[in-house]
């Protein structure tokens, strides 16, 4: 379209020079005819058939310094304009083009131009409405032809912009929609096309993060199916330890001191089994529930872990504690015996399936430095590997061996977090896995 309107100009201004110009050849022929007849007055019905013939009020011969009036009306008009197309350059003729076009068409008008290579020059005296009319013909022409090459081009620039453009982005579209209204349907991941641009970019980011979402929602469906199945069979299992706690308190009973003193961490142990089977469905509502903290001493409660671990009785595996026997800790009992305890019976699998040759053995230490308590849990057994190092603290990623769950030290966080302590896998040199954790007194005890 502006192609079109920057050349309108130009064309039209050719278009009535050329249209001169025929008129001009065309009175010429007819003249030099006439000149070569004897100078007598042409008839009158002649002059009026020539005049008809060109289209002209008058046609003038001009030779030399001599003009001929070779034919003209009986009541000749009054001129208004003349113009000479042997000297007249572009923007004259485009002004005179413009003003004929829209003012034009009641003007009379002479023009005057040179017949071939001769020295002669013909000149007419016409009406401007037959020109005006054929320029608004060739400029309804010109609009027929622009509005055509309009509508080819507008059909053609729409067809790219729908197939680089609109129609990706429709895709984009209707997938984020399937997806949303089902997003374990595989069939609703965007199925991104190939290609370098920025939309083909956007669609594979797309379809990565669908799939992604897609892998989460089905992890969630399997944790809540779990926790399902967990729910139903810690029903049973809790009835089933409080039974075996309630024959476990009879033993209390016999003589023999030794069945006495193994009765009484029995029933502890069986105690610690029906509360954390109570906290599993609190658990999968709300998470832990809130520590209830106090000063303990530490030292017997570690002492607990490696008894209800086997590993006081000369074992394969090493068990040392190094703290002091006065040393307290302000904590919930139950809770950072389970953090230990799953930190300890983690090391003791991996050092169960390490075929080194060097002493197995678990070191728990600990002190305190002014008002924090730090806990230190070392073995030396393989140590933990990158991949389990990336999701350590993740349920069901952060597993080091074969069937586990990763849960040990997923919940050993969560309860140290609770307790507004800390716990990492500190680095160390040589072989092994150590566990920190920094446990601080509460602010107003």
């Amino acid at each position: 379209m502006l192609a079109e309107v920057l050349i309108f100009i130009p064309s039209v201004t050719n278009m009535r020079l050329s249209w001169l110009r025929d008129r001009l050849n065309t009175a010429a022929a007819a003249a030099i005819v006439i000149d070569g007849l004897p100078k007598v007055e042409l008839p009158r019905p002649l002059q009026d058939s020539t005049l008809m013939a060109t289209g002209t009020k008058a046609i003038a011969l001009h030779k030399e310094d001599i003009t001929r009036m070779i034919v003209v009306s009986q009541m000749p008009p009054m001129v208004n304009a003349q113009y000479d197309l042997a000297h007249s350059g572009f923007l004259p003729n485009a002004r005179d083009a413009l003003a004929t076009l829209f003012w034009g068409g009641d003007q009379v008008f002479s023009v005057r131009g040179q017949i071939g290579s001769s020295n002669m020059e013909i000149e007419l005296v016409m009406e401007d409405a037959e020109l005006r009319k054929a320029m608004l013909t060739y400029c309804r022409e010109i609009l027929l032809f622009t509005i055509i090459i309009s509508l080819i081009t507008a059909s053609l620039i729409f067809f790219v912009i729908n197939r680089m453009l609109i129609s990706p982005i429709a895709r984009m579209t209707a997938s984020m929609q399937s997806f949303a209204a089902d997003p374990s349907n595989p069939a609703s991941v965007l199925q991104p096309p190939a290609g370098s641009d920025e939309l083909a970019l956007a669609a594979r980011h797309l379809a990565t993060m669908q799939g992604e979402l897609q892998k989460t929602i089905r992890q969630q469906k399997n944790l809540a199916d779990l926790g399902l199945a967990v729910s139903k069979i810690n029903h049973d299992m809790r009835n089933i330890l409080s039974s075996a706690q309630l024959m476990s308190d009879r033993l209390a009973d016999v003589g023999d001191p030794v069945i006495r003193g193994l009765s009484s961490k029995l029933v502890r142990t069986l105690g610690r089994a029906i509360g954390y089977s109570s906290e599993v469905l609190a658990y999968g509502r709300s998470n832990e529930t809130a520590p209830r903290r106090s000063q303990i001493k530490l030292r017997p409660l570690v002492d607990d872990v490696g008894e209800i671990l086997g590993l006081n009785n000369g074992g394969d595996v090493a068990f040392a504690v190094d703290m002091p026997r006065e040393l307290e800790v302000d904590a919930d009992p139950e809770q950072l015996f389970r953090v230990i305890y799953n930190l300890c019976r983690n090391a003791v699998q991996a050092l169960e399936a390490d075929d080194g040759s060097e002493a197995k053995r678990i070191v728990v230490s600990a002190s305190r430095a002014g008002r924090t308590v730090s806990i230190s849990i070392d073995d030396n057994g393989p140590g933990m590997p990158a991949k389990a190092r990336e999701n350590l603290f993740s349920a069901f990623r952060g597993s080091t061996r074969a069937g586990g769950t990763g849960l040990g030290l997923a919940i050993a966080r969560e309860l140290i977090e609770a307790h507004r302590g800390t716990i990492c896998l500190e680095d160390k040199e040589g072989r092994g896995t150590r566990f920190h954790i920094e446990l601080p007194d509460r602010q107003n005890n």
